[in-house]
């Protein structure tokens, strides 16, 4: 981003920024903080700041009525463009609980989905540990400025994340843990994602408030039965009754995401502006070669290609927007003919 650019659109040029006229009458310059974020910005090649007209901004995050003018990243940003589901759960989970949140992340993310989720204690931090330990992607959205560590037992988890996925924040970096900014995260977690899978929930926890967020945005909404007794799984249960799909296997979840993963990749393609006469050579030869026209496994393809896991998720992603392979449940295939 350029600092000349931006100031410029700011004093000068508010009106072509894509927001509402509410937000253009409401927005109030302050300088000292548009420079508290470009200095973050130039501290280091994998801060990002990405604004709303960026090409990289999440097109699902558009769709919301409030959505953040601004995303501090950390990390591989273009992570920000794979298709993701959001996990959510109890901070205090059950044994049970945390294995399932990882199972179901680990399978979903082995099938080229990111996972979203917020990094708190609990169901959270197995669905991204799940994707740090199998090289899948994973972006975590915090409820403090992006470099406020909470808690702080995740310290290591928060540097992994980064490695193979990215940590956001619509936070200006040194803003603490403030009880009501994390109910407003949520919004950023549901919207980001193309469903939300809700492991192990009470009654009152704060991730019903991301699944009612999740169904007010017209997304996916998933739950995990779970025992009657004890009350871990009474919110599950409510979501059930509302008409959340109830989910045993991660089969049940990309059944219910293919028809969105299409739109989604197809406004990701409208917004990085990829135009048919730039794909006439053939890409990633060797990947392309190991995707089949009948379903082809993420593993098959890993295998055969001798790529990395978390390359072939890349590749495989620019590929689905190109229109060489489709993402379908169990894995891709190829629908186009070099």
């Amino acid at each position: 981003m350029d600092v000349d650019d931006l100031r410029q659109r700011l004093e000068h040029e508010r009106h072509s920024l894509p927001l509402s006229d509410n937000l253009l009458h409401s927005l109030v310059i302050d300088y000292q903080k548009v420079d508290t974020a470009l200095e973050w910005q130039q501290q280091a090649a994998h801060h990002h700041l990405v604004c709303f007209s960026d090409p990289l901004y999440p097109p699902l995050l558009k769709q919301l009525t409030d959505p953040p003018c601004v995303l501090f990243v950390k990390g591989c940003v273009e992570a920000l463009a794979i298709p993701s589901l959001a996990v959510v759960g109890s901070r205090n989970a059950s044994p049970g609980g945390l294995q399932v949140a990882y199972q179901l992340a680990r399978e979903m993310a082995a099938l080229g989905f990111s996972i979203c989720s917020g990094m708190a204690m609990g169901i959270d931090g197995a669905a991204h540990k799940a994707c740090v330990d199998h090289a899948g992607r994973t972006l975590a959205v915090l409820g403090t400025g992006i470099d406020i560590i909470y808690p702080r037992r995740h310290q290591q988890l928060y540097e992994d994340i980064q490695r193979q996925g990215c940590i956001i924040s619509e936070f200006w970096p040194d803003v603490g843990p403030f009880a009501g900014n994390f109910p407003k995260r949520n919004r950023i977690i549901s919207g980001l994602s193309l469903g939300t899978l809700v492991v192990e929930a009470c009654r009152k926890s704060g991730s019903l408030i991301t699944a009612r967020l999740a169904m007010e945005q017209g997304r996916e909404v998933f739950a995990v039965p779970g025992s009657i007794l004890g009350g871990f799984h009474q919110g599950c249960h409510d979501l059930l009754r509302d008409g959340a799909k109830l989910v045993e296997s991660a089969a049940d979840i990309v059944e219910e995401l293919v028809s969105l993963t299409a739109f989604h990749l197809e406004e990701v393609n409208s917004c990085h502006h990829i135009q048919q006469g730039e794909i006439c050579d053939l890409p990633f030869s060797s990947l392309l070669a190991s995707v089949g026209y009948e379903t082809t496994a993420i593993d098959a393809v890993v295998e055969h290609s001798g790529k990395t896991i978390d390359l072939v998720l890349e590749q495989m992603l620019e590929l689905e927007l190109q229109g060489w392979v489709v993402a379908v449940p169990g894995g891709y295939v190829r629908v186009k003919r070099s």
